[in-house]
């Protein structure tokens, strides 16, 4: 029997073949002793196998679920949990790197009765509300194929009605009936309503990655770069760690040297209260991240530490995702 799927702890660098750049690197952060969220890597030879067959190769499945079952232990919380919900990210991760290339679908396992958990065991209602909005609108567009710009506009029109043009100034009933607005065009545009179930939610999510190595973007991006077409991409899984939580959380990306020019420095960019997706969409203006240390000075220094230990690890430059929940730091991506 194959085997599709592999935890963090079991890879390494040298994997991008199988795992792909982002498991491949995740996997090697993790076995460094770095902050990495638990999780899981779906290798390449599934997408391939998928893609030939036209569905998921046999054993997938069954993988999948032990690898979940390992996570909620890890994590001490269960997926879609009415009281306190374990939630995924799922992005992919090719061998080499196509940015903005293909899918990723965030805050996996939220649902009507899990987002009344996240409130109760998060404390806040406006970032349970707000995550699974952010869900909604993300599945809605990347599984379901609804056009993004309909969930764009019903959130611009709602910021109007509320005088602001800060996503920031929406407060939790008016994010709740942001998420009953977003199911509102789910239904519309599909005939179905939005996925309850959370494993369903998951296995839909995992096919999405898999069918956007297809998309006309990815093969033009791939042509462009002379990336080759039967290389497939992996699909990683990952527990959810937040950067919307409050002034004290925030999502950022970093170079442990200037880009440009190999100079060594602190180069890169923060966002207060943000999940990954707001940095790279422009929504707010980032703060460079010189201005983190006086924002998340003890998160900062950590950064810094993470940073030099890769650059020597490595001996290259890094480019580093990162997420602070509640003044905790998390590496995400190198």
């Amino acid at each position: 029997m194959a085997t599709w799927v592999y935890d963090f702890r079991e890879g390494n660098k040298d994997q991008k073949d199988l795992l792909g750049g982002k498991g491949a690197n995740l996997a090697e952060m993790t076995n460094l002793g770095l902050p990495v969220p638990p999780g899981f890597t779906i290798s390449t030879e599934a997408c391939r196998a998928y893609l030939a067959k036209g569905g998921e190769p046999d054993g997938l499945a069954d993988e999948v679920t032990q690898h979940v079952k390992t996570l909620e232990k890890d994590m001490g919380r269960a997926l879609g949990d009415a009281q306190d919900p374990l939630l995924l990210g799922v992005r992919s991760g090719a061998k080499f790197s196509m940015p903005g290339m293909m899918e990723t679908v965030l805050n996996v396992g939220l649902n009507d009765e899990s987002v009344q958990g996240l409130a109760s065991s998060s404390n806040s209602e406006r970032f349970a509300w707000d995550s699974y909005r952010r869900l909604v609108q993300m599945f809605g567009a990347t599984v379901m194929h609804i056009d993004s710009a309909l969930f764009s506009d019903a959130l611009d029109e709602l910021k109007t009605r509320k005088g602001t043009t800060l996503d920031l100034d929406l407060d939790a009933d008016d994010l709740r009936g942001l998420v009953d607005t977003f199911k509102g065009i789910v239904r519309d545009q599909t005939g179905e309503d939005f996925p309850q179930d959370p494993r369903d939610q998951l296995d839909r999510a995992i096919r999405a990655v898999f069918n956007s190595w297809n998309t006309d973007r990815a093969r033009l991006y791939r042509r462009r770069e002379r990336i080759p077409e039967d290389l497939g991409t992996a699909v990683n899984v990952q527990a959810m760690v937040f950067g919307n939580f409050g002034m004290d959380s925030g999502s950022g990306v970093a170079f442990t040297r200037d880009p440009a020019s190999g100079d060594q420095g602190v180069y890169g960019d923060y966002l207060q209260n943000a999940q990954g997706e707001d940095v790279v969409a422009g929504i707010r203006n980032t703060v460079s991240l010189i201005d983190m240390r006086d924002l998340e000075p003890q998160s900062y220094d950590e950064l810094l530490a993470h940073m030099a230990h890769l650059e020597n690890h490595y001996r290259d430059m890094c480019d580093i995702e990162f997420t602070v929940e509640r003044g905790k730091l998390w590496m995400l991506q190198t």
